[in-house]
């Protein structure tokens, strides 16, 4: 955005300085030469105006011979042609009587009024002499266009000066406005970024650049102070929820598990009942209180060994499915790594190896693969699939299998895909369900790539 910011405006005084220069350049160009052949005529009627006094009033010609003088002097080629266009009096150089002037001195006498002429780096002026009904001589004046292409030269460098001059000031104003206006929008960018990543207690600055971008860092750090105290209320909650739940439960399990020694029969079988139904809303408590801890939660990723995860877990895992005849098998790249906040990796595939264990049958087979998949951003994302050969789930089941107890098929609690899902998605995943093929269900777990401003990984 800076570097936008600066181009605009520097195309902008560029295109200003391009119409205000160039058309003031041409200006100045055609006054000068305007000027320089005012300049160069007058000096001819002048000295036509010597020339007559002896052409037509048979005066002296000392005056006009000083003008002659005068005129070599100041660097020009002057000769005075009688009637007849032929030489009287001229300078010591030849310009003013080469090949070409004779037919201007006749074109001048028949015309009967003053021309000039450009030719050869030379500004050439004929003035016919005496009565313009009837002239008795043309006074010719030759002089050097150098002059007035050194003063054409001069303006346009001193217009280039001024145009690099505002060149460089636009530059200096343009990257001052966008720095002005970027960086304080690059600041709130990175505490937007930390605030996502888990950092609550961010706050943007909102003392510097234009009052919108203020106002903007204000709101963000109001919208940051309300997500933090709403993020710790959240988990307050849960810590309260949890003791005030928890407890009662367990106790009523214990006074049951009491009192199944002293009844037997009937009772004792409506007993055994009620303490499956308190097991059973145990593990609801649990499952419930886990979905909120991940969704109160705000991940910090740091770098995860995904294959030192999985092989840990299928290590931990392994007694139970050998127990139940359950090959529980994996199959990752070496030193594959995905960036997610501490201990979620874990509690995904718990869950998602409980759920696998749950559902396959006696014989057969639980399996992880874990491979990378080209990405745009230049590092690959992480395709961690686990696969079972249990009764899969139909459609409808796997359309709201991750919504809490949006599952109609579930045998459990309906709550570990549920988990699954907002751990993923929090770290910037995604998690899918497909059929297995030969029957079963495969979970499709991408995780993300690096990004920036993560944290290192633990020592």
């Amino acid at each position: 955005m800076t570097r936008r910011i600066a181009l605009t405006v520097l195309v902008l005084v560029t295109v200003l300085l391009v119409l205000a220069v160039v058309p003031l350049g041409w200006l100045l160009t055609e006054r000068e030469q305007t000027s320089f052949r005012s300049t160069a005529e007058a000096s001819a009627r002048a000295l036509s105006s010597a020339a007559e006094e002896h052409l037509s009033d048979n005066k002296s010609d000392a005056n006009m011979l000083h003008l002659l003088d005068a005129a070599q002097h100041d660097g020009d080629c002057a000769a005075i042609y009688n009637a007849g266009a032929q030489v009287i009096a001229r300078t010591s150089c030849g310009d003013a009587t080469a090949t070409a002037v004779p037919a201007l001195v006749r074109s001048t006498l028949a015309n009967r009024q003053t021309h000039s002429e450009q030719a050869q780096n030379r500004l050439t002026v004929t003035t016919p002499i005496g009565d313009a009904e009837d002239p008795v001589g043309v006074a010719v004046l030759v002089r050097s266009l150098d002059p007035l292409n050194d003063r054409i030269a001069a303006v346009w460098g001193w217009l280039a000066l001024i145009g690099v001059g505002g060149l460089l000031a636009g530059t200096l104003v343009s990257v001052r406005l966008a720095r002005w206006v970027g960086s304080p929008l690059h600041a709130v960018d990175r505490a937007a970024q930390q605030l996502g990543e888990g950092t609550l207690e961010v706050r943007a600055p909102a003392g510097s650049g234009p009052q919108e971008v203020r106002r903007l860092a204000a709101t963000f750090n109001t919208m940051a102070a309300r997500t933090e105290a709403l993020v710790h209320g959240h988990r307050t909650v849960i810590a309260d929820v949890s003791h005030q739940l928890r407890t009662p439960l367990t106790a009523l399990r214990l006074r049951l598990d009491l009192l199944a020694g002293d009844v037997d029969g009937e009772a004792a079988v409506e007993l055994a009942g009620a303490q499956e139904e308190i097991a059973r809303l145990s593990r609801l408590v649990d499952g419930l209180l886990a979905v909120a801890r991940a969704e109160g939660a705000v991940p910090r990723p740091v770098l995860v060994r995904v294959d030192e995860v999985v092989a840990e877990r299928v290590a931990a895992w392994e007694p139970l499915a050998a127990e139940r005849q359950v090959a529980l098998t994996a199959r990752c790249r070496q030193g594959l790594n995905a960036y997610l906040g501490p201990g979620d990796l874990e509690q995904v595939l718990d869950n998602l190896l409980a759920n696998a264990l749950d559902a396959v049958p006696h014989g057969g087979r639980v399996r992880i693969q874990g491979t990378v998949a080209p990405g745009s951003s230049g590092r690959g994302t992480v395709h961690l699939r686990v696969i079972d050969d249990g009764p899969g789930m139909s459609a409808d089941a796997r359309e709201s299998a991750f919504r809490r107890f949006g599952n109609p098929e579930a045998g459990g609690t309906g709550l570990g895909l549920a988990i699954v899902h907002r751990l993923v998605t929090a770290n910037g995943g995604t998690a899918r369900l497909q059929d297995t093929a030969g029957g079963g269900l495969t979970v499709v777990l991408e995780l993300p790539p690096a990004r920036r401003s993560l944290a290192k990984p633990p020592e």
